[in-house]
């Protein structure tokens, strides 16, 4: 439904008080001051009820201006007058997250270092049940100890500026990186081993893939973090001395938390 017209307010001289009923004369000689160069005009452009009846409840609430002295009414005072008495908040409830990340299309293979240039390694593999990343200066004939992710991303409605959850697999193999928390204990960085495609995985999910997921994000100009999806607040680490294991740490933390992605490769599916 439109109106035919609408009302507007336009510098002029101060409109009667006697529209705006007030029945005290003292505040009757303020608020003409407030409403001092004010009018009330109607506009030929067509404009919605619901408008018009937003700006005749906003005149509603100015008659409620609380008393000001000549000296106190600027442009300041007539702002805060209007966020106090005339502007209504709303509250705008976020997305839910859906609670399930669907794999993209995109996978990004790379090598990772930390900031000091240490890259991320196996430990020996003979000893399979402790098998983890450690960070480890390389040079020369060590460079292929190196390993490579295979970085996937994944989509999910309702996300924030968390950033983007990836999995990091260990490419050529069915390793991936998971934060678990076992017995309670503070969460740790584990090597886990799957099987299938992991094309969704949902939250609280019953074989623990929900674990595998890190929010990625990039700060500066080449440095990333990697949170735990399952475990907020808990980061991938690296410790300043070389050949030590990687880590999950709560931050803030002495340890480093950024990362650079070397050798990219990006892989459409």
């Amino acid at each position: 439904m439109a109106c035919k017209g609408y009302i507007s307010i336009l510098a002029s001289e101060c409109a009667p008080f006697d529209e705006l009923e007030c029945p005290n004369p003292l505040a009757m000689s303020c608020q003409c001051n407030m409403l001092e160069d004010i009018q009330l005009k109607l506009s030929p452009h067509p404009h919605s009820l619901r408008q018009v009846v937003n700006i005749v409840i906003a005149l509603e609430r100015m008659k409620h201006f609380k008393q000001m002295s000549p000296s106190e009414f600027h442009e300041e005072a007539l702002l805060s007058a209007f966020f106090e008495n005339v502007i209504e908040e709303r509250l705008i409830k976020p997305l839910d997250a859906s609670g399930i990340y669907s794999k993209s299309s995109r996978t990004l293979q790379c090598n990772i270092c930390d900031k000091y240039q240490k890259s991320l390694v196996l430990s020996d593999a003979q000893n399979r049940p402790d098998l983890h990343l450690k960070a480890v200066t390389l040079s020369g004939g060590n460079i292929q100890l190196k390993v490579r992710f295979s970085m996937s991303t994944y989509v999910s409605s309702g996300l924030k500026n968390d950033g983007l959850p990836v999995c990091l697999g260990i490419s050529n193999s069915s390793l991936y990186l998971a934060c678990t928390q076992p017995d309670g204990s503070s969460p740790k960085l584990v090597l886990k081993e799957v099987s299938g495609p992991l094309d969704t995985i949902k939250v609280d999910d019953p074989n623990g893939y929900d674990s595998l997921l890190f929010f990625r994000k990039e700060t500066g100009t080449a440095n990333n973090t990697f949170e735990s999806v399952k475990h907020r607040g808990w980061f991938i680490t690296t410790a300043f001395d070389d050949g030590e294991r990687v880590e999950m740490f709560e931050t803030p933390t002495e340890r480093t938390t950024n990362f650079t992605l070397e050798n990219q490769k990006v892989i459409l599916s």
